[in-house]
């Protein structure tokens, strides 16, 4: 956090620049005339929310650079200074970016409209995560969420309540269009319902019901809402270590429950997901926690639910479904 504050004061100083504080919250759209609000999300899933509610009515950004694993994240002052001069500002909640709220302590727009995706979304708690106790070592460092698990957006209900809050936030930070944003979130979020029938009609056929995962606990959410027993290497922070004890007790579980496939995760070293495969012979396979995404995977115009479907289709395949 003393880099934070750091970042902090330098921001406050690049604020000083008067354009910033003329100009920053609306841009001009050069086809039509009309001014378009500049909103700056934090994670991918925010982003691509906004973008399906917001289509050609304002500027969206994703704060976290491509392929950058989202935990690690620190803003830098250029960072700092997008946030002070947008119209809306969209996050997770303090466990996912615990960095967000002392930044919007000092930031000078008063004009800044908010957002919380978390809003009204009951937390999962720690303790329904996983199996035993979480490894210490896990519980503290950079990147650990503490006592709530804040990938939200992975039980398909939650990202519905995140699409409500963020057209919300474009209402109440452009009224003119309010009706317009109503309506896309309206119909993303039937998208999303279809995304869930998926999901719920395919797993319901599954021979396994137990998914292992080389990573940190990320899939909770996602496991709890289609009945699956999920089991984790760490908890709290994606660079933490496992206990040999931890490992010891995931190769136990697949070895006893006959589980042929160990999941890793996106931008995140999959060095567990391979020493599990190697001890058991089990077969790797992604799972996409859509915090980030690759430049790739940006280039090639990757959605939530494209990467959520390419989800089903690997969990289909570890899971044994029909």
């Amino acid at each position: 956090m003393k880099k934070v504050r750091q970042a902090i004061a330098l921001m406050l100083a690049a604020l000083l620049v008067t354009v910033l504080s003329s100009c920053g919250t609306r841009d001009r759209d050069p086809e039509d005339g009309q001014k378009k609000i500049t909103v700056v999300t934090t994670l991918f899933p925010l982003y691509d929310f906004t973008r399906a509610i917001a289509r050609d009515k304002a500027d969206v950004t994703l704060l976290l650079p491509p392929g950058v694993e989202a935990h690690a994240f620190e803003p830098k002052p250029a960072d700092m200074v997008r946030i002070d001069s947008a119209g809306l500002f969209v996050y997770t909640g303090k466990y996912m970016e615990p960095w967000a709220e002392e930044i919007l302590k000092g930031t000078s727009n008063k004009a800044l409209i908010v957002r919380d995706a978390s809003r009204g979304i009951r937390l999962m708690h720690t303790a329904e995560k996983d199996h035993g106790e979480a490894d210490n070592e896990d519980r503290h460092g950079h990147g650990d969420h503490g006592t709530y698990d804040p990938h939200i957006w992975l039980d398909f209900e939650n990202a519905m309540k995140m699409v409500d809050t963020i057209a919300d936030g474009l209402s109440a930070a452009d009224p003119t269009n309010s009706a317009f944003y109503k309506e896309n979130a309206a119909r993303y979020k039937e998208e999303l319902l279809a995304l869930d029938a998926r999901f719920r009609e395919t797993l319901r056929t599954c021979g396994k019901k137990t998914l292992v995962h080389g990573g940190h606990f990320a899939f909770g959410y996602l496991a709890r809402r289609y009945g699956l027993e999920y089991v984790s290497a760490y908890q709290g922070s994606p660079n933490a270590e496992p206990t040999a004890r931890k490992i010891i007790a995931l190769e136990k579980i697949i070895k006893e429950k006959g589980v042929r496939y160990v999941y890793f995760e996106e931008l995140i070293n999959p060095k567990v997901s391979e020493l599990l495969s190697r001890e058991t012979g089990a077969t790797l396979l992604s799972l996409h926690g859509a915090h980030n995404v690759t430049k790739d995977e940006l280039a090639k115009g990757s959605t939530f639910i494209s990467l959520m479907d390419t989800n089903l289709a690997n969990l289909k395949i570890g899971l044994e479904c029909r």
